[in-house]
């Protein structure tokens, strides 16, 4: 018999050898509190990509589905095993790009939830179709299936992912932006009933610029070099995180907050 609500777990991007830990000991602890584990891996492995290895240990912690962005391809090792763990790529790629942009997932009790990876195009590098069209096709062919629908965004802007929030406000259940490492105090419901949150942050080392060691970064900016980007291997270790309930009647968010875990060792 189905539940009357879902609860859903959503991880920032996972950062490297930290991110990994933290989201362990976290699922460790709260695991059980979710009928469904989503988490952003695109930075998995070193900082860049998922590999084989790190996508196998993270689901036997308890994580039922990756979504990625623009890093995704670096851990060559990974591709032919993304429809396998599941990881999926932005949906909207060139037709012929590995892997797939979204998933149904099953659940325990019968309920089926569509997940769908996006990608922006400002300040995103090499051009991808339009998000907001490939999207809405998408969510199509998927209500054939299920009302329930979740979205990552993975943006650089605030105002794409903004944007995209108010445009798949009463089509989408929750969106969820991610890429730029810095949770944002903004969750809420819009006026349709979608949940919404600019950027869920990262998993990985608190003290840092986006995971990345900030006197390297400082360095770029004071002497508009290039340098060698070093993940910060210390802690403490921030986890962010989204925690969003859904009416599965409806198909609404009734519940959606940001919050995260700050563990000092």
């Amino acid at each position: 018999m189905q539940n009357s609500s879902l609860q859903i777990l959503f991880l920032g991007d996972i950062v490297s050898k930290l991110g990994r830990q933290g989201v362990k000991r976290f699922l460790q602890d709260h695991r059980d509190s979710y009928d469904l584990v989503i988490a952003n891996c695109e930075n998995t492995s070193g900082g860049k990509g998922i590999s084989k290895n790190h996508a196998i240990d993270l689901k036997d912690a308890g994580i039922d589905i990756f979504t990625s962005g623009n890093h995704i391809w670096r851990k060559k090792d990974i591709i032919p095993y993304m429809e396998e763990y599941p990881i999926l790529r932005p949906l909207n790629y060139p037709p012929g790009t590995p892997g797939y942009g979204s998933k149904i997932i099953s659940l325990e009790d019968g309920t089926s939830i569509g997940v769908i990876n996006i990608m922006g195009r400002i300040f995103m590098g090499n051009p991808t179709d339009c998000p907001f069209r490939a999207i809405e096709n998408e969510i199509q062919r998927i209500k054939e299936t299920t009302p329930l629908i979740f979205v990552d965004f993975h943006a650089e802007t605030t105002s794409e992912k903004k944007a995209m929030g108010y445009f798949l406000d009463g089509k989408a259940t929750c969106v969820v932006g991610t890429h730029t490492h810095i949770q944002t105090h903004d969750a809420q419901i819009l006026p349709q009933g979608t949940g919404y949150i600019t950027d869920a942050g990262m998993c990985g080392a608190f003290h840092s610029v986006l995971g990345v060691k900030s006197d390297i970064i400082i360095s770029t900016y004071l002497t508009q070099r290039p340098a060698l980007f070093e993940i910060e291997s210390k802690g403490p270790t921030i986890v962010s995180y989204v925690h969003i309930d859904i009416d599965i009647e409806t198909a609404k968010t009734t519940y959606i907050r940001g919050d995260y875990a700050l563990y000092e060792d």
